[in-house]
């Protein structure tokens, strides 16, 4: 499935990098962050599905 990935989508995956939580669940790949970021990143945090939807990847997997 092709979708065009808008500018908005961008800017809104930069502030998931950026976020010190969903940074800490990448680069240890454990704890309360990560098990908190894999609870909402689908659902609940729009930065997290922008994250999905530019990287191809879920915010809480390694870079």
């Amino acid at each position: 499935m092709s979708r065009n990935i808008s500018e908005k989508d961008r800017k809104m995956a930069e502030k998931c990098v950026s976020c010190p939580v969903c940074r800490h669940a990448r680069d240890k790949q454990r704890g309360v962050a990560y098990w908190f970021v894999r609870g909402i990143e689908d659902k609940l945090c729009p930065y997290c599905q922008a994250y999905a939807r530019v990287y191809g990847k879920k915010a809480h997997e390694p870079v």
